[in-house]
C-alpha cells in the first residue's frame, strides 16, 4: 500500500518534477482515489442512515471523477499507457468469450 503521507515516496525530490517522477506521482493520486472509492463505499454499505449513505456514494462518485482525470493525464502523459489499458481490456474480453463458450 503506498504510503499518503508522503507525497513524494521512491520519487526524486526536484523542482520540478522530471515526466517520469510525474507519472510516478500520478499512480499514487490514482490509488489514494482508488482507496478513497473502497473505504467511503464500503462506510456507505455499512449504515442504514440513508442521508449519510447518499453522501458517502457521492462523495465516493466524486472520486471516481478525480480517478479518471488522473488517467487521463496519465495517458497524456505517457502515450503507451493507453494502449497497455486497451491490451488488458482485450485480455479480459478473450477470457470472457473463452469462458462463455465452455458454458453451452
Amino acid at each position: 500500500m503506498p504510503n499518503f503521507t508522503d507525497p513524494f515516496p521512491g520519487i526524486k525530490e526536484t523542482n520540478p518534477m522530471n515526466i517520469t517522477d510525474l507519472i510516478r506521482a500520478l499512480r499514487l493520486d490514482l490509488a489514494a482515489e482508488e482507496d478513497a472509492i473502497s473505504l467511503y463505499s464500503a462506510h456507505a454499505e455499512s449504515t442504514t442512515h440513508s442521508l449519510a449513505k447518499k453522501v458517502l456514494m457521492s462523495v465516493a462518485d466524486e472520486e471516481r471523477v478525480h480517478a479518471g482525470e488522473f488517467l487521463k493525464l496519465i495517458e497524456i502523459l505517457d502515450p503507451s499507457e493507453k494502449a497497455m489499458l486497451e491490451n488488458g481490456a482485450a485480455e479480459v474480453e478473450n477470457f470472457k468469450e473463452y469462458s462463455e463458450k465452455w458454458k453451452r
